[in-house]
């Protein structure tokens, strides 16, 4: 799409997009344009899916297997209350519905593992990790390296968040760059058994949802190469940088990985499941 073919109602509806310089009718028709998968439709993801469907990501995916509960609410901010025992992603993607209609919403409803993550993210310029166990997490990360598909990491513990962005560059890292394996299976809670603050996961899924437009857009400067840490509590962000590392499995010299299929993602932390095969577990 061109910014030529933006029809009146676009002009009106992205309206305060298109007068700024650094995104203008080009920006906004590149967003028009952009394929977006988004793995988990629960509390980081809520945010993310309601900003990305607002500023018009022409095709936005959401991959998630889980149903609406209750307890769900206090942060999942895309469902309601009769959206309880309904398919998140039927939830979200009425829910993106009625927000846009120039968003096309791909429903996978599914639980994302190493047997189809690479066939999921093909079809996508852009992946956002919304998931909340670190199996996956590291599911995502290498099959996205390894296809050289950018994404962003979120995750978020009781008061405090993570973020940043893997452009999928050569020079770029990865997660394995800073965290090379799993912490022990026990030693790190998710939110099902710690809890987390409502208002936590919209902070964080707000600030991938903003990495991602600029992304797509291609302005300003990315996360890629450093992590950014939210403390709640405290009001504080801390910026880490993340260097590449020679000696990475995935993105190393030298890597030992080359297909997830090859690797055994043990799901250590996350509940609800009753296979020993990770998939996206959206109960932060």
């Amino acid at each position: 799409m061109s910014s030529l073919d933006l029809d009146p109602t676009q002009l009106d509806r992205y309206s305060r997009h298109i007068i700024m310089d650094d995104v203008g009718p080009e920006g906004q028709s590149s967003l028009l344009d952009a394929e977006v998968l988004v793995l988990g439709a629960g509390g980081l993801g809520s945010p993310i899916i309601q900003y990305l469907a607002a500023a018009g990501v022409g095709t936005l995916g959401i991959a998630d297997d889980d149903e609406v509960e209750l307890s769900n609410l206090q942060r999942q901010v895309v469902h309601g209350d009769d959206d309880v025992g309904r398919k998140k992603v039927v939830s979200a993607a009425a829910f993106v519905t009625d927000l846009n209609p120039d968003v096309e919403v791909r429903t996978h409803e599914t639980r994302v593992t190493k047997r189809n993550i690479d066939e999921l993210i093909a079809d996508y310029d852009f992946v956002v990790d919304g998931t909340d166990n670190f199996a996956t997490r590291y599911l995502v990360n290498d099959a996205c390296t390894l296809a050289g598909v950018p994404f962003s990491h979120g995750s978020i513990f009781k008061f405090e968040g993570q973020v940043t962005t893997f452009a999928g560059e050569p020079d770029s890292p990865c997660y394995r760059c800073l965290f090379p394996e799993a912490p022990p299976a026990g030693m790190v809670p998710n939110c099902a058994t710690a809890g987390v603050l409502g208002v936590l996961p919209g902070t964080v899924g707000s600030l991938q949802a903003t990495e991602t437009v600029k992304q797509l857009i291609g302005v300003g400067e990315s996360l890629d190469g450093s992590m950014l840490f939210f403390d709640a509590l405290e009001m504080e962000f801390d910026r880490v940088e993340i260097p590449k590392q020679a000696d990475c499995p995935v993105c190393g010299h030298d890597p030992a990985i080359d297909s997830v299929r090859d690797v055994d993602y043990t799901d250590s932390c996350a509940i609800g499941h009753d296979s020993d095969e990770p998939g996206v577990e959206v109960g932060n």
